[in-house]
């Protein structure tokens, strides 16, 4: 009798060790993976993968410690790119391909259900993207969520059907325009490049060309930018107002406030746009911290 009883229980041990041995073994098979090895994992992303190796940014993804939403691109997105450019980015432009990728990244665990229509998220790159939600569709900048919520041990992962690239604030597209010149010194002279460069905070630039500077008083211009700082920025700031303000924004007869204070009075006649006397020259140069449109003439407060 006590043969059997030791026999059953026996019996008894080894099959709780089995089902613990087999509960440790589905423990491990359903471990929960980081965002390089889900990533890894997907077959859609395997340009996404190569990308974020050649930066050197697997490391930091694969990070235990810390957790990342990333916006990833499938390969048909990568697809769309230029070739050539996406080629040279991995191969030998790192700097820009980290610049970009990073631009795809945002600190922290942040689920679709944490995202509204016209949220600004800053990103790992230090620029800001845009969440709008249309018709029940997620889109990030112009990039579509196509699956989201894909949960991992360090974050989680949205898929989104586009590259999204970074784009220049006011001040950096001020100065790659060639026609903005006298502008881009006279905001720098009135210390106000620090403030348009903000990329946590939306402005509409009103912005005059080289030649609307040039059709000024030369010796006016010139005490302003070297000596006159006061009206120098009252005049500047003249031309910015806060917000975003697209051109579709804008309504024949309305009054804007600007940043100087005082208002500006929109005219719309046969498709033309004005701000007080200047005529819109060109409209929506859309810029990572608001919006330019360009005017052929400068204001005065």
């Amino acid at each position: 009798m006590r043969k059997k009883i030791f026999v059953l229980l026996v019996s008894i041990a080894l099959l709780f060790g089995m089902l613990s041995g087999c509960t440790e073994e589905k423990k491990e098979e359903e471990k929960e993976m980081n965002i390089v090895e889900t990533a890894q994992d997907n077959e859609d992303f395997e340009t996404l993968v190569q990308a974020v190796v050649a930066a050197g940014l697997d490391t930091t993804l694969s990070d235990e410690t810390t957790s990342f939403t990333v916006f990833a691109p499938t390969d048909a997105a990568f697809a769309a790119l230029d070739q050539e450019y996406l080629n040279n980015l991995v191969t030998n432009d790192i700097t820009t391909l980290t610049n970009i990728l990073t631009y795809h990244v945002v600190a922290g665990t942040t689920m679709s259900s944490d995202l509204s229509d016209g949220m600004r998220v800053k990103t790992v790159q230090g620029k800001y993207i845009t969440i709008k939600i249309t018709d029940g569709n997620v889109y990030v900048d112009d990039a579509m969520v196509t699956t989201a919520d894909i949960e991992c041990s360090n974050g989680v992962i949205h898929v989104i059907d586009a590259v999204i690239l970074p784009m220049d604030n006011i001040v950096e597209t001020a100065i790659a325009n060639a026609d903005f010149n006298t502008l881009v010194t006279a905001v720098v002279a009135a210390g106000l490049d620090t403030t348009l460069s903000d990329e946590s905070t939306l402005f509409t630039v009103f912005a005059p060309t080289d030649a609307a500077f040039a059709a000024l008083d030369a010796d006016f211009l010139n005490n302003l930018v070297n000596n006159d700082t006061a009206n120098l920025t009252k005049i500047l700031t003249y031309h910015v107002v806060a917000g975003k303000v697209m051109s579709t924004d804008l309504s024949d007869g309305m009054n804007a406030t600007t940043v100087e204070g005082t208002t500006i009075s929109i005219g719309i006649s046969d498709g033309t746009v004005t701000i007080n006397d200047a005529t819109v020259t060109l409209a929506d140069i859309e810029c990572s911290n608001g919006v330019i449109h360009v005017i052929d003439t400068v204001l005065v407060p």
